[in-house]
């Protein structure tokens, strides 16, 4: 939240080519109503036209617009909200943590006080943690969001959540229990063995605002407030699983006449920064997976299927036995019969719960796993699988982007797609969700970020993200670590490398090209900036950026399984083409910020590193030095040889490197996103379309014949024979190989922006004889755009739907490019 939000709206309208030509935007603000009028277009990310909010400021807005014709639209319905931001200065509660722990990483249950008068207006509470935090006011939840506040970079920035608790507080005494557990804040991430980047004992930080008729009360957790003996949560871990015992739940702690008076008292711990408010939408819990099925392994031992690898954790119904331990280990896939744990290397992943005989429903509070199938052990009695659930969690995200087709196996295909990118999707864009990793590995989502902008509407998120990426590269002068944030803090992982750092230019760039808010390349400006100042001092003399240090096309079918970097493509080539890269998305948003200066001097760098690569690279009949799918893919996407004739060379060889490895595919990492647009821009449709129908290892499909459910770190994580690739990375679910999706959706349907948010859109499909029809829809800041295409006989039929106050260049298969307005539009094409 903040007190000067971004203001957007969409329009309905049954008139065809229907434009805006103003609008006028009423804020109602403590009994005032104030109003600002836009001329012309505007309807996405406007600047805020008022003063800035002040502090828990109830507010509503609305919006009316004009057409071509000037008459003015009803108003639309008001918007209400608070603004739940504070002054960092107004942050006076001290970070609390247990008195003694006797354990690292041990949570702990906070228990305070909270009196209420007649009179109260509202009631908010801000609240955040060293680690992760729930709150109970009164026995109740205060909010429906998990695993809070999430992970950020602690020692420079925490966030704080909100929460309006007016409807569930009562006047007198309320009783607030805070829960908290390391989370990522004790976690060894990354790296198991080294130390623990953070910290070694979880705290929170929590405060009420009352607001009454004629004052604002603050209530402030101190070291008054008590600390629990124990807590149920006996141990917590990102990694490693929640042990729980019911049998020291105790209920009565909610109860406002409990004596907590021989509790210890809470410890004040001194950290810094100062919290502040949060940026990226919080995780929540989605949908339950009933169990698919039961299994006995070959051991004997119980496994529950549920048909779906996931992210999250299970929910029990717990049986009323007093003293049984009930253990639930998770894992991605079954190998020779039994649970597949090598895969997670030291993670245990395992959840544990000694039951009270109560009864009941459990579910972990503080951790979460990536699975598919869970191993039950000590359940007291006949185990019925509908006491058992599977809860989808990840970060709040609206679904925005759809794709169909007559193919089954496609379908399955761009599925797999979203569920990888909804599991890893939790926090951070992490690579993987459930061995000892999970971090926010830069590489993964530069390649994947035209995919994540088209499925969901991530754009707070991956602006969070990317805050935390300046701040991180600022530690490294300049320099973007492989991972945000950054726990790789070995001098051997600080090195720039291609194709992860560029995360700093390709993913603003993607969110302003998907989204349209300029402010994202406002606010990332200067991270663009360093990191192209980085590359040009990586540099050669001629131009060529050939450090040793690279990860290249990492995962090249090609290169041995303990090798992931050993790639068939130059290290050198790959990295300059993306300093090239680098360098135009800079110029680019030096130009679309007016930064001419900026723009000329980026565009300079870009067309010296241009020409070095075509010296170094190009041979004199056209190939390249590196015969790979991946080099002549980049160089074609990249566009690092500009002319006809150039590119329908590249495109050739190309086309006989794909045929020559019998249509399977070549690519790594940084190939895979831009190796079938290659080829159907250089006029190749059909073996782009072998390409991605084979079924054979390495390709997309092979993968669907397997039986997946989401997208594998690599092409054979799982081999024919069934046996889990011998890799020491071997993941179920990483998304990055899913950039397919983003040729799926914009050449396949043919769905592209032509100008940022969509305000023009391409249209451009490419019918294949695979399927007999296809179809892609998007809700762009202006409204829902759908396109399809079917087979009718000979003819093939076409439509597109275009929404007001927008346009879309339609470019048919054999007919020159034209352009049509805001409506519903088809066409049929007869040989």
């Amino acid at each position: 939240m903040t007190r000067t939000p971004s203001l957007g709206w969409k329009i309905t309208s049954d008139t065809p080519n229907w434009h805006q030509t103003g609008a006028e935007i009423e804020l109602s603000l403590a009994g005032l109503v104030r109003r600002y009028e836009i001329d012309g277009p505007t309807s996405v990310a406007v600047h805020w036209p008022f003063d800035p909010l002040p502090e828990m400021a109830e507010f509503s807005v609305r919006v009316r617009v004009s057409g071509p014709d000037g008459q003015w639209s009803s108003w639309s319905a008001p918007v209400s909200q608070r603004c739940g931001v504070m002054s960092r200065c107004e942050w006076r509660a001290p970070f609390l943590g247990h008195p003694k722990p006797t354990a690292r990483a041990m949570p702990f249950t906070l228990r305070g006080l909270v009196r209420i008068e007649p009179g109260l207006r509202s009631a908010t509470a801000f609240a955040t943690a060293l680690g992760a935090y729930s709150i109970e006011l009164n026995g109740r939840e205060i909010d429906d969001a998990v695993l809070k506040p999430g992970w950020t970079p602690f020692r420079e920035r925490v966030d704080y959540h909100t929460a309006d608790i007016g409807p569930m507080i009562s006047i007198g005494t309320n009783v607030l229990l805070a829960t908290v557990a390391g989370g990522w804040f004790t976690e060894n991430l990354g790296d198991p063995q080294a130390p623990r980047p953070y910290g070694e004992q979880p705290a929170v930080s929590l405060q009420i605002h009352l607001q009454y008729a004629d004052r604002i009360e603050v209530i402030v957790a101190d070291e008054t407030w008590r600390v629990a003996p124990q807590t149920p949560i006996v141990s917590s871990s990102i990694y490693n699983g929640e042990r729980w015992d019911d049998r020291l739940h105790r209920r009565e702690w909610n109860e406002a006449d409990f004596d907590d008076a021989a509790w210890p008292r809470a410890r004040s711990v001194e950290w810094k920064p100062e919290p502040g408010p949060a940026q990226s939408p919080r995780i929540r819990r989605y949908e339950t997976m009933p169990v698919s099925r039961v299994l006995r392994s070959v051991s004997g031992k119980t496994i529950l299927d549920f048909g779906q690898n996931l992210v999250g954790w299970v929910v029990v119904q717990k049986p009323a036995v007093r003293g049984a331990r009930v253990s639930l280990r998770h894992a991605e896939v079954l190998e020779q019969g039994e649970l597949s744990t090598r895969p997670l290397r030291k993670a245990q992943a395992t959840d544990e719960i000694v039951l009270d005989g109560r009864g009941g429903t459990w579910e972990p509070k503080f951790t979460f796993h990536g699975f598919r199938y869970v191993e039950v052990e000590g359940w007291p009695g006949e185990l019925d699988p509908a006491d058992i659930a599977a809860q989808v969690v990840h970060t709040a995200m609206e679904r925005t982007g759809h794709f169909e087709s007559s193919s089954p196996e496609l379908n399955r295909l761009h599925e797999n797609i979203v569920w990888s990118m909804r599991g890893n999707f939790l926090g951070v864009p992490s690579d993987c969700p459930q061995r000892d990793e999970r971090l926010g590995w830069t590489g993964d989502i530069q390649v994947f970020s035209p995919v994540a902008t088209f499925l969901f509407d991530c754009e707070q998120f991956l602006r969070s993200w990317l805050t935390d990426l300046a701040t991180e590269q600022r530690q490294q002068s300049g320099s973007v670590p492989l991972v945000v944030p950054n726990v790789l803090l070995d001098a051997r992982w600080l090195h720039p490398t291609a194709g992860w750092g560029d995360a700093a230019t390709v993913v603003p760039a993607e969110l302003y090209a998907r989204f349209g808010d300029v402010g994202v390349l406002q606010s990332q400006f200067d991270s663009m900036t360093d990191w192209v100042d980085v590359v040009r001092s990586r540099l050669t003399p001629s131009s060529i950026w050939e450090d040793k240090e690279q990860l290249g096309d990492w995962l090249d079918p090609h290169a041995p399984p303990d090798r992931p970097e050993l790639s068939t493509t130059e290290h050198a080539l790959v990295a300059t083409a993306y300093a090239f890269r680098s360098a135009r998305l800079l110029a680019d948003a030096a130009t679309a910020l007016g930064m001419r200066e900026a723009s000329a001097r980026a565009s300079e760098l870009a067309t010296t590193v241009r020409g070095a690569w075509a010296e170094r690279f190009v041979r004199a009949d056209g190939s390249l030095t590196s015969e790979s799918q991946t080099a002549y893919a980049l160089a074609i996407e990249f566009r690092l040889l500009e002319s006809h004739e150039e590119r329908s060379v590249l495109g050739d060889h190309l086309r006989r490197l794909v045929e020559k490895d019998d249509h399977r595919i070549g690519t790594g990492f940084l190939g895979t996103p831009v190796v079938l647009r290659a080829l159907s821009a250089t006029g190749h449709l059909e073996t782009a379309e072998q390409l991605l129908f084979q079924t054979e290892p390495p390709s997309w499909l092979y993968a669907v014949r397997m039986g997946a459910t989401t997208i594998w770190e690599r092409w054979d994580s799982l081999l024919p024979d069934g046996s889990v690739n011998p890799g020491e990375m071997t993941s179920f679910n990483h998304y990055a190989l899913g950039a397919v999706a983003d040729w799926m959706h914009g050449d396949l349907a043919g769905i592209r922006p032509l100008t940022p948010g969509y305000k023009k859109i391409g249209v451009t499909p490419l019918p294949i004889e695979s399927l007999s029809w296809c179809r892609a829809s998007v809700e762009t800041p202006y409204g829902t755009v759908a396109t399809g295409w079917e087979r009718d006989g000979l003819s093939l039929d076409y439509w597109a739907t275009v929404p007001p106050n927008t346009t879309a260049i339609i470019t048919l298969p054999g007919a020159e490019g034209f352009e049509v307005g805001s409506g519903d539009h088809r066409w049929q094409i007869s040989p």
